[in-house]
């Protein structure tokens, strides 16, 4: 059986074909959902009349660019940029390039060379010229989401936030009341607006740092989208790119102009009917959400779609969308094969020891629900939490009330005496081997001591080791034992 590894995006172009094969789109409206010009569009359909599946595999897959630039002169032209031209624009820059050292580039490729390794690059302001978006034309295809913080009970319950999901095309409406506006909370509404609808191609968000994550720049004003390149995915960008939906940032609340009026109705209707019914929580408020204001409110507001054709999917075989909805990072195994996250200590079963994970790096879930899972590539692991390690104690010693502590005293300092002239530390001590090296008399003045008698033969007829310095040795009664 052949197989045929496919991207996403020739994914996606196979699933619209075989919607035009079966008569339920046409290739005008696949032309725009990929996007690609019409006539493009017939090429690929043909292609995949001829050749089928195999047909949409894009034919240059693992072969070199045939316009493609040698590495040396790139980093020849990137080395001289940034020396030479770093305030210049790539038009400008190119024609030095090609002026002072003979390298002709174009002034895209130059710009575009330019921004992948990070160089900055002047930028002029331009007005930016605006259009009024659209509907889109399929039910699914774009989602707006965003949150409404007010204060819903009017002071009878706390303060929370109204997550509202509407379709860009039809203006049906989902929503849901949270405490706080966090990833959590994304979570949940978007995983129950797949229960009822099924996944959306695209999600229309603000820049809130739940959907994006916002590098700011050192004067302090965040990057826009032609800065840098993708910034890294935070928790709920990295689930709706596994479940292969698209997230399109607003970059001001115009943008997504049509949940920010729905909050308005909401704000202004909702108020009142929970007033109205004696609501003050989130779960009663929920409730009436699911079964009265909802259906209510999408009966009398939503418009009619463009296409009859609903975009929306099912979930892929094989996911499951609470194991996706998660938090997930990745964590070293260490020797004794345990691995640490949040606070607490996890060891993996022996049954694993085929697979050498120490050293390696593994994936940690911890699900909505509380539940937590370890992953080797794809692989769940068994596992078990280890106790914490005691903590080391702190507690100070308790002294009895009728003991008062006395306040430490402050050590006295003791006085150096120089020993005295006459000391015996001058006459026999160390200072007596000074002088001799030294081959002066004494400090402190006097005569020096006497000569140390000469060895005397043993009995055995020997004579004895003769005394050194640093040595002590025994003469007759009377004498004196010296140190030298």
């Amino acid at each position: 059986m052949e197989e045929i590894r496919m991207s996403r995006k020739e994914r996606e172009r196979l699933e619209l074909l075989a919607r035009v094969r079966d008569e339920e789109l046409t290739l005008v409206e696949v032309a725009a959902l990929l996007p690609l010009s019409y006539r493009q569009c017939k090429r690929v359909w043909k292609r995949y009349q001829l050749a089928g599946d195999a047909g949409l595999v894009h034919r240059l897959r693992g072969q070199p660019s045939n316009r493609g630039q040698p590495a040396a002169l790139r980093q020849r032209a990137l080395t001289l940029c940034a020396e030479l031209y770093p305030d210049f624009g790539a038009t400008l820059a190119a024609e030095r390039l090609a002026k002072d050292h003979d390298l002709h580039l174009d002034h895209e490729t130059l710009r575009r060379w330019r921004r992948a390794a990070g160089h900055a690059q002047p930028q002029r302001r331009r007005d930016r010229h605006r259009q009024r978006r659209e509907r889109k034309a399929h039910v699914g295809e774009l989602i707006q989401i965003d949150g409404s913080h007010h204060d819903w009970f009017e002071g009878r319950g706390p303060r929370g936030v109204l997550m509202v999901l509407i379709d860009d095309a039809t203006n049906q409406t989902y929503a849901r009341f949270y405490e706080t506006e966090d990833t959590r909370a994304a979570f949940d509404v978007f995983r129950r607006y797949c229960d009822r609808y099924g996944l959306p191609r695209a999600l229309y968000a603000d820049l809130d740092s739940i959907y994006r994550v916002n590098p700011t720049r050192s004067g302090g004003r965040s990057l826009t989208a032609h800065d840098t390149p993708a910034p890294p995915l935070t928790q709920f960008g990295r689930a709706m790119q596994a479940l292969g939906v698209r997230i399109v940032p607003a970059y001001s609340p115009q943008a997504k102009g049509r949940v920010e009026r729905r909050h308005g109705v909401f704000q202004d209707r909702l108020v009142k009917e929970l007033r109205l019914a004696g609501l003050a929580d989130c779960a009663a408020a929920n409730r009436y959400l699911d079964e009265t204001f909802l259906p209510d409110l999408n009966a009398r507001f939503t418009v009619v779609a463009a296409s009859a054709t609903d975009l929306h999917r099912k979930l892929p075989r094989g996911v499951c969308l609470s194991e996706v909805l998660c938090w997930e990072q990745t964590r070293v195994v260490a020797r004794d094969w345990t691995l640490s996250w949040d606070g607490r200590i996890y060891q993996l079963d022996r049954r694993h020891a085929a697979l050498s994970l120490a050293g390696r790096r593994v994936s940690v879930r911890e699900l909505l629900d509380g539940q937590r899972q370890i992953l080797w590539r794809g692989q769940k692991l068994q596992w078990r939490e280890l106790p914490a390690p005691p903590a080391a104690s702190n507690s100070a010693v308790v002294v009895p009330a009728n003991q008062a502590k006395l306040p430490a005293k402050a050590p006295v300092p003791r006085a150096r005496t120089k020993p005295a002239a006459n000391h015996p530390w001058r006459r026999w001590g160390i200072a007596v081997g000074r002088n001799f090296r030294r081959g002066g008399a004494r400090a402190g003045g006097g005569a020096l001591p006497p000569t140390p008698p000469p060895a005397r033969a043993n009995g055995n007829g020997k004579k004895p080791r003769p005394a050194t310095r640093g040595h002590f040795y025994r003469v007759k009664p009377g004498d004196i034992s010296k140190e030298f």
